[in-house]
This record gives C-alpha cells, sequence and structure tokens, in this order.
C-alpha cells in the first residue's frame, strides 16, 4: 500500500509539473523546491505506519532508546561526512559534492538498519521501490527536456551529455541520497509509531 500511494504521488507530481500547475504544490525547480506535492514528505508516516504495524504485530525493537538514538546519530554522522567530502579538494566539484553526498548516504543507511533491523529492512525496499521510478522518470525528462524538476541540473552543474548528467543528478541521488532520507528519517519516526501499535496491541 504505501508503495502504490508514493507512485501515485510521484505520477501526480509529473502531471502538475508538465501542466505547470502551482509551483508551491509542484516547484520545477532543482530538487523540487520543497514543494508540497512530493514523496520525501512521506518517509516519516510511512516509517511511522510501519512501526505501527510492527508493534501490533508484537515485533519490538530490542530498545526504543536504540531505535530512537541510532538514527539520530546516522542523521548527524551523514551530514557531518559530507560536509567533510565537500571541504576535500575532491568535493569542490558539483560532481564531487554529490560524491561525497552518496558516500555519506551509504554510511548513514548502514547506521540505520543497525537501529531497529525489521523495521529498516522494510523500509529498506520501500525506498528503492520508491525510488527507482523516480530515476527511470528522470532519465526520460533529461533525454526529453520535459522542463520539470526531474530534469532541471543543480546550480553549477557542468554541460555533460544526458546520460552522465542522469547517472550524476538521476541515479545517483536517487539510489543513495534518498534512500539515506527515507530510511533514517522513516526508522525515526518508525520508533514512534512502533509506541503507539504496541500500546494499541495491549
Amino acid at each position: 500500500m504505501p508503495v502504490l500511494a508514493t507512485l501515485g504521488v510521484t505520477l501526480l507530481r509529473l502531471v502538475g509539473e508538465r501542466l505547470e500547475w502551482s509551483p508551491a504544490w509542484f516547484g520545477r525547480v532543482a530538487g523540487g523546491g520543497l514543494a508540497l506535492v512530493g514523496i520525501a514528505w512521506l518517509a516519516p508516516i510511512v516509517g511511522a505506519w510501519i512501526g505501527y504495524q510492527l508493534g501490533r504485530a508484537g515485533l519490538r525493537p530490542a530498545s526504543l532508546g536504540r531505535a530512537v538514538g541510532v538514527p539520530l546519530a546516522a542523521l548527524a554522522v551523514t551530514f557531518l561526512v559530507a560536509a567533510v567530502g565537500v571541504r576535500l579538494e575532491a568535493g569542490q566539484t558539483a560532481t564531487g559534492r554529490l560524491a561525497a553526498w552518496g558516500i555519506a548516504s551509504v554510511i548513514g543507511v548502514l547506521m540505520a538498519l543497525a537501529a531497529w533491523p525489521a523495521l529498516g529492512r522494510v523500509l529498506l525496499i520501500y525506498a528503492f521501490a520508491a525510488r527507482l521510478p523516480v530515476a527511470g522518470i528522470m532519465w526520460l525528462a533529461i533525454d526529453r527536456r520535459w522542463g520539470t524538476h526531474y530534469d532541471a541540473a543543480p546550480p553549477g552543474f557542468p554541460a555533460v551529455p544526458p546520460l552522465s548528467r542522469w547517472l550524476w543528478t538521476g541515479l545517483l541521488p536517487q539510489t543513495t541520497i534518498w534512500i539515506a532520507w527515507t530510511v533514517i528519517l522513516g526508522t525515526l519516526f518508525g520508533a514512534v509509531g512502533y509506541v503507539l501499535g504496541a500500546q494499541r496491541r495491549a
């Protein structure tokens, strides 16, 4: 159900941008511009929902403190590693910055998975199921120049062939940075959902 709902939001976002609906809801700038219609906002909701279901089923984390503390630590480490990577010589270019964030995101995901493995595994599957369709849409948008946020280049990104641009601004972020966003935030809010589900079960 979360995967289908997320796909529906993705398609709605694409239609809204193609038809140039309100930028506040369907922003077309690079990164989406914090538009209200977007699947990034679903990560904490889906995480809480899955945590709630696990709580109702009696599947609990090893420690509630760990289920909350580890995602917070993962969030901090992700930003710290990315910041260090960006300050290095290799991180002074647009591609270098993306690579730094990609590496930091993988580390953050691995940390978050250790918080509550039962929740983390489901969130990881959900994250890829949510983000791979976006990566596919981004390739079509970049190749066909749709004028949406899916094909908007980040500031300072060099002019490169469509495939190279998609690999850097489409595939890489969707399979690392946004996976980390989904898993880390989802795990954090999953702990809240678990408490509610466990109370319901009791």
